[in-house]
Formats: C-alpha cells, structure tokens, sequence
C-alpha cells in the first residue's frame, strides 16, 4: 500500500489563522484526493472546531497542539529564541523528523526563514534561501526570484538561483525544459553590472543542464517568452512591488470606471465572469517557496483567503512528489566545475 503523503501546516499564521486556513486544506483536500493528509500545528481546541465544520478533513487530519504563535511582527532573531514549541517551529520540524514531505505557513516571513534555515540547513551553500513568485504571462506563469531573501548576490549565487529556479518551474508548472535568462538593463553582453555578466559567462561557458537564453530586460517579465527569470533579491524585490502597485492602480481605475453609472453598472455585470478572470490573472500568486533548503517549505502570504491556502497546499504537494530537490542537488554538484570552466585565460594564467 502507497504511503500517504503528509502537509504540514502552521494553522495559525498569518491575518486571519484557522477560520480561512483551515477551510483551506479542506478545499485543497476534495481536489487532491485521499493519499494526502494532514497536520495540523496551534491551538488544538480552535483547530477541533474549525476541522469539525469540515467534514472532509474528518480522518485525514491530526492536530497537534502548539503552546504559542509567531507573532507577525516579531523579529527573525526573537523567534530564533522564543519560537520553539510554536506552531511555526513545529510545521518545520515535522520535515526534520520526517513525519511530513512538505510545510506551509502564512505567518512571519523572516520568522519561517529562519527557523526553517536553523531546522532543515540547506541543501547549497546559500546565505539565505531564495523567495521565488510566480509571474503571470501572456503564455502562462514565469518563475522570477530572488523576489527579496538576499539582496546583495555575486555571481555565483545568481547562477545558484537559475538552478534553483529552473528546478522548481519543472516541478510546479510541469515544463520539461524551462527556458532561463537573467535580468539586465539590456540584451547586449557588456551590460550591466560585473556580478551578471560573470553570472552570464558561467551560464554560458560551464555547460549546466539549463536552456540559457542570456538577459532579459524588464519589459520581457510578461511576455512568457522566458520561463525562468533571475536576479538579486533587491533588484526582485523593488520590480515585484512595482508589478503588484501597477495591478492594484489597473484594477482600481477599472473598478471606478465600471461603477461610474447605470448603464457602466449594467456592462459590468454582464461582463462578471470575463473580469473575475481578468482579476484572478493580476492577483499575485499566495505562495512563494523556499528554495535551496533540506526540504520543502512554502511561504503563503498573510492576508491569504481560504481560496489563497487551497492553492499553496496544491503546490506543496506537487513539489512534494517531485523529485526537483534532487534535480537541484545534481546541478549544483556541477557548479564548481562551471565556475572554473567559466574562468577567461588571464584570470587563471593561461598566456
């Protein structure tokens, strides 16, 4: 007999805890079948009742009772020392101990780093794991990290990341051979900073397993053309915040327009499902993993609707039962000899 597949899940996390995460892996739970179950980390008594309105849950599902929460705002280093025994902590360790093939949470971000990091290590030699978001397209979703995690990366930890990336958009959007570029202020190979232009070299020159396609400037995130887009984590971070402030500006000058009278009333209702998914596509995706660690460890955003946590409990488990963690571990075994194919012959003292 198969062995279930296990989630792990902080049920207290983020703004609104178990009343919308909870409703959550019960509507991930009717999609995904009876070999996934459930843990459940907080407080046990909420977490009874909220798995008692859902009779989906009922037998798949263990709570464990956790004494504390991660607050919101606590510091990273604060839950370092404080955060043992809380459901954060335990939705990870359940990873170490083997009892779950994947976690998620919707609460601290810094907080889940960090803990994860202590917890699970890393599988490279990375600072910090990379946050990866998935961009929609006009062909579909394009992989785009780091979107925050680390915000100065040489060389090597750009190309770290196209490894990285690559693996996890075969595992999560089922692409055989993703194509990768890193992101530049243009195509040509003398721009940009020294950091991706080395980058660029070593991705070119150290024969890795990734359909590298070179740079890709900043109006390319949207076209699909690349499915793999890489870059620092500050450089990620400022573009990903630009893209959601553009959605947010579209969505409330579309809003207005279609509010503005009876007859703009009467077009909108009409035109309900076309723009639900209008508003769907420019939603930005609630979860972003955690790559690079000893297991598989997913980030939900805060404010995630039930809706929201359906969709990164879906993820999870398809990363889960992909074997991209191993992809990544094989890549990266390559690195080094990358590297050093990469080296032009003055810089290593050819004549």
């Amino acid at each position: 007999m198969t062995q279930p597949l296990v989630i792990s899940i902080d049920a207290m996390g983020g703004d609104h805890g178990p009343a919308e995460l909870v409703p959550g892996v019960a509507r991930a739970a009717r999609e995904l079948g009876d070999d996934v179950r459930f843990l459940l980390h907080g407080d046990s008594e909420r977490l009874r009742a909220e798995v008692a309105r859902c009779p989906v849950l009922i037998g798949r599902t263990e709570i464990r009772h956790a004494e504390r929460v991660v607050a919101m705002d606590e510091k990273p280093a604060q839950a370092l020392r404080r955060g043992k025994d809380s459901s954060m902590w335990n939705a990870v360790e359940a990873l170490k101990t083997n009892e779950a093939a994947a976690a998620i949470s919707a609460g601290n971000t810094g907080a889940l780093m960090a803990i994860s990091k202590l917890i699970l290590r890393m599988s490279a030699d990375l600072d910090r794991p990379p946050l990866v978001a998935s961009l929609p397209t006009v062909k579909g979703v394009a992989t785009f990290l780091d979107v925050g995690a680390n915000v100065d990366c040489d060389a090597e930890r750009l190309v770290e990341f196209a490894i990285l990336g690559e693996a996890f958009h075969r595992a999560a959007h089922g692409v055989a051979k993703p194509t990768v570029a890193l992101l530049n202020v243009g195509h040509e190979e003398m721009k940009g900073h020294q950091e991706v232009r080395e980058a660029h070299r070593i991705l070119r020159q150290g024969h890795l397993d990734l359909d590298y396609r070179g740079f890709v400037e900043g109006d390319g995130l949207t076209t699909g053309e690349i499915d793999v887009i890489v870059t620092d984590g500050f450089t990620g971070n400022v573009a990903l915040k630009t893209a959601e402030g553009a959605a947010r500006f579209i969505r409330g000058e579309l809003k207005a327009a279609l509010t503005g009278g009876v007859l703009a009333q009467l077009g909108a209702l009409l035109a309900r499902p076309a723009l639900n998914r209008f508003r769907d596509r420019l939603n930005p995706p609630p979860a972003a993993p955690l790559l690079g660690l000893n297991g598989v460890v997913l980030k939900c955003h805060g404010g995630a609707s039930s809706r929201d946590f359906a969709q990164a409990v879906r993820v999870a488990a398809d990363l889960a039962r992909s074997d991209f963690a191993q992809e990544i571990e094989r890549n990266m075994r390559k690195l080094p000899a990358a590297m050093a194919e990469s080296i032009p012959p003055a810089a290593n003292g050819a004549p």
